[in-house]
């Protein structure tokens, strides 16, 4: 844990504690690979109180992408699948999700991990420079620290999907964009919300060490 760990760390606790402000969308996003696995042999069907059988043998269909971006103050979230996570996919799921659930807003607060392709050089690769400006303008990036993915709420998010949608074997892109796309409307139906409560008073008090070794300007507790 550096200084750079640091300051990202409480730039996105602080987005996080800010009162929301009309006009600006606080949204959390984050890609998931998912393995796209087919039977061999048709499971079982379920009997009464017991689960579906499945045989140990399955075969790889390839792989695919989960795009999702989770709006920390309506508690909507918004998804796509895709065969990949390149710049152009990146490009295209900002440019359809500015359009499409936030041309009402002036501003959209994004805080997404340091990956080589969420930047703005990726608009200006994969749209029309005017669109890749305009793109540009309306997204501020926050970035979470190298390995602090537990500071991204879209994270918890995939936890859900995980828990809810992703349990069992599934084996075409098209079965697993029917199986998100519904728990995400199941959810949004619901506005369901994380309630975070991590503060950047919180990161101070309970690192306080990490904080010190940073710099030693940074007293500790006499506890």
């Amino acid at each position: 844990m550096d200084g750079r760990y640091l300051a990202n760390m409480e730039d996105v606790l602080e987005l996080y504690e800010q009162e929301p402000i009309v006009g600006t969308a606080r949204v959390c996003f984050d890609e998931r690979p998912c393995q796209l696995l087919g039977e061999v042999v048709e499971p079982l069907p379920m009997k009464e109180g017991k689960p579906e059988k499945q045989d140990n043998e399955y075969k790889r269909n390839g792989t695919a992408v989960i795009l999702l971006a989770y709006d920390i103050d309506t508690g909507q979230r918004y998804v796509q699948v895709r065969k990949q996570r390149k710049k152009a996919d990146y490009a295209q799921f900002m440019e359809w999700l500015a359009k499409e659930h936030y041309g009402h807003a002036e501003q959209i607060e994004l805080v997404q991990d340091n990956l080589n392709t969420h930047s703005y050089g990726s608009f200006y690769e994969h749209l029309p420079a005017a669109d890749a400006r305009e793109l540009a303008r309306k997204f501020n990036f926050h970035f979470t620290p190298k390995h602090g993915s537990w500071l991204n709420m879209a994270e918890i998010e995939f936890s859900v999907v995980a828990r809810e949608c992703l349990s069992r074997r599934i084996g075409s892109l098209d079965v697993l964009e029917r199986e998100v796309l519904g728990w995400s409307e199941r959810r949004n139906s619901k506005a369901s919300k994380i309630h975070w409560s991590f503060t950047v008073d919180t990161a101070r008090e309970k690192l306080e060490k990490q904080y010190h070794k940073v710099n030693t300007d940074n007293h500790l507790s006499n506890n």
